[in-house]
């Protein structure tokens, strides 16, 4: 019994030993408390974490075109970086992150770096958490997961750009790419989107009326007037604006809701309403 007792003494202290070098791994002192230190690799709830290389993270924020009037939010932000670096431009933004170690880790960051007022972070699942207020959206999921966010993307404001590390999302052709070199070493490429405004379904236009069928940004249909169907082609959205060929005649038009207000090929504007697909 003696023998049992000294034994389990010992692998208690084992246990207490390797739990402790565990802690003094995923912290450093920082005064009187402890900032947990992740480790490239680690398991998540979805994806093991890698941080973004900061050249990667500044030239993100470029391509999207982030200023002091928009609203980042970065879903899965691991230790903050592309928040705070956002916030360092002067940009309010957002960071979720399930693992609530890393949201404390951000917090500190952001508090070393003098951004805390405009760097804020939550505990939070992305697949949970509404995120439609963000102008600029960005990622770095792998591709099942960035499809999963289509839905909620694509219901987000139209011109909200989203910009995603490495991973592209399904067949949502990006409008750009970029492969940094110099200061990356790994996962080096971005992608960029811009949610489009919702055409699709038929709208009502002088003498007649535009069928339109919509994916993502790519739009193909058929403008009839008088009678006569004509092909529409080069049908495109940026955002809330469209553009379309219709026989030899170029089409703009700016898209609210249920309403198009139409430049016309001879000067003039219109403006069409239409009954989109699902309403």
């Amino acid at each position: 019994m003696r023998a049992i007792r000294i034994w389990a003494a010992a692998c208690a202290i084992m246990l207490g030993a390797q739990g402790a070098a565990k802690a003094q791994q995923d912290t450093v002192a920082t005064g009187t408390q402890g900032v947990f230190v992740p480790r490239s690799g680690q398991e998540g709830k979805d994806v093991v974490w890698v941080p973004t290389e900061q050249t990667l993270v500044d030239r993100m924020l470029d391509m999207a075109g982030a200023n002091e009037a928009d609203y980042v939010i970065d879903l899965g932000s691991g230790d903050g970086r592309t928040v705070i670096t956002a916030a360092k431009r002067g940009i309010k933004a957002l960071g979720v992150e399930y693992d609530a170690r890393m949201v404390a880790l951000s917090r500190h960051n952001a508090a070393v770096a003098g951004v805390s007022d405009k760097a804020q972070f939550i505990q939070g699942d992305i697949f949970e958490t509404d995120f439609k207020q963000a102008t600029v959206l960005t990622l770095f999921l792998l591709p099942d997961l960035n499809l999963r966010l289509v839905p909620s993307i694509l219901a987000m404001k139209p011109g909200t750009r989203v910009v995603s590390n490495t991973f592209t999302i399904g067949d949502w052709t990006p409008e750009e790419s970029i492969n940094v070199g110099e200061g990356c070493s790994s996962f080096c490429r971005a992608y960029r989107w811009v949610v489009p405004a919702k055409v699709g379904g038929t709208w009502q236009v002088p003498g007649g009326e535009l069928k339109l069928t919509q994916r993502f940004q790519m739009v193909t249909g058929t403008l009839s007037a008088n009678g006569e169907a004509v092909p529409i082609s080069e049908g495109r959205l940026n955002g809330a604006e469209i553009t379309f060929l219709a026989g030899q005649a170029r089409y703009f038009g700016t898209v609210s809701g249920t309403r198009i207000e139409v430049k016309s090929p001879n000067g003039g504007t219109q403006t069409w309403t239409g009954v989109l697909d699902g309403s």
